[in-house]
C-alpha cells in the first residue's frame, strides 16, 4: 500500500476528477500507483451523504465540526503512514484549510485559488510540513507564466506607454477571479504596464461564453480562458496572447505531478517550505 491521499472539496468537480484517478491508477506507469485514495474528504456543513468515487467507492464527508477528531483518528489508522492532502475546495476556507494542515501535520498541494496567499505561504513556512501552492495547475500554462516572468525579471519596462486589456472565463461556479490572469497582470505591471486586477473583466454568462466567445457548448461547465492584449501609446503596435483550456484534465495531471513532488520533498525531510508549480516543473 502506498501513500495515503485525501481529496478535499468533493463533491466539488475538480476534487472529484482528482480522487477518480488517484483511484483508477491510470498512471501506474508513472508512479502514480503509488497513491491510494483516503476514503474520507473534509467538506463544506452541507454534505452529510457519502460521496461516489468510481462504481463501488464511497468516501464520507468530514464536515467542519468534526475535523479535529476524524483527522485524529485517521492518523491513529494511518500510523507511520504518510498521507497527503489534496485542497480543491472554496477561496473562503483556503486560509483555514491551510493552518489545519499545519497544525495537523499533513503535507499539502494548494489548488484552490483566493484566500490571502502571503499569510497561508507565511503559514507553512512557520510550520512543520511542506506545500506546494499554486494558482494554475496547468503545467504547459505555467511554463507560460514562467516565460513571462522571465522577460519581467530580464526587461522591466519594457512595455512602458502601452495599455493593457485582460478577460478570463470560466465556468459559472467559479466564485473568484483568475489566478493565473492576476499572476499575468502583474508580470504587465513589472514590464511597465499600469493595470489592476480590479480592472480584469471576467465572464461566468454561459450565453455569452458559448455565443460571443465561442467556448464550445460541452466544456461551458469546465474550462479556463485567458487574454492579453497589448497596445501601444499610438495604437500602432498591438500584441495579442491568449492560452485557453477546454475541460479539466490538464490540470488534474498536474495536480498528480505535484503530489509526487510533494512525497519527495517528504520523503527528504523538508519542514516548512513552499513550492510552486515552477518548482515541479524544474523538479528541483
Amino acid at each position: 500500500m502506498g501513500t495515503k491521499v485525501m481529496v478535499n472539496g468533493l463533491p466539488g468537480k475538480m476534487a472529484m476528477e482528482v480522487a477518480a484517478l488517484i483511484k483508477s491508477g491510470l498512471f501506474s506507469s508513472d508512479g502514480y500507483s503509488e497513491f491510494d485514495l483516503v476514503r474520507y474528504s473534509l467538506t463544506s456543513s452541507n454534505q452529510t451523504a457519502g460521496i461516489a468515487v468510481g462504481a463501488y467507492r464511497d468516501v464520507e464527508p468530514i464536515r467542519p465540526d468534526q475535523r479535529e477528531e476524524e483527522i485524529g483518528r485517521l492518523k491513529e489508522v494511518y500510523e507511520g503512514r504518510t498521507i497527503l492532502s489534496v485542497d480543491y475546495t472554496t477561496p473562503e476556507v483556503v486560509n483555514g484549510n491551510a493552518d489545519f494542515y499545519c497544525r495537523q501535520g499533513l503535507p499539502f498541494v494548494m489548488g484552490t485559488t483566493g484566500g490571502d496567499r502571503a499569510a497561508l505561504e507565511a503559514r507553512v513556512r512557520d510550520s512543520d510540513i511542506v506545500a506546494v501552492v499554486a494558482p494554475n495547475m496547468a503545467k504547459q500554462i505555467v511554463a507560460l507564466q514562467a516565460m513571462f516572468a522571465y522577460a519581467a525579471n530580464t526587461f522591466p519596462g519594457a512595455f512602458e506607454g502601452y495599455t493593457l486589456e485582460v478577460e478570463e472565463s470560466h465556468q459559472a461556479g467559479k466564485k473568484d477571479t483568475s489566478g493565473t490572469a492576476k499572476a499575468m497582470v502583474a508580470y504587465f505591471n513589472t514590464l511597465g504596464v499600469p493595470f489592476a486586477v480590479e480592472d480584469i473583466r471576467r465572464f461566468r454568462d454561459p450565453v455569452v461564453q458559448e455565443h460571443l466567445m465561442g467556448v464550445p457548448k460541452e466544456h461551458l461547465g469546465g474550462h479556463g480562458w485567458h487574454g492579453y492584449v497589448l497596445k501601444s501609446k499610438h495604437e500602432d503596435v498591438e500584441l495579442h496572447f491568449e492560452h485557453n483550456v477546454n475541460g479539466r484534465r490538464v490540470y488534474v495531471e498536474g495536480t498528480l505531478d505535484a503530489l509526487k513532488f510533494l512525497q519527495r520533498k517528504v520523503e527528504a525531510g523538508e519542514k516548512g517550505k513552499v513550492y510552486s508549480m515552477i518548482d515541479v516543473l524544474r523538479g528541483e
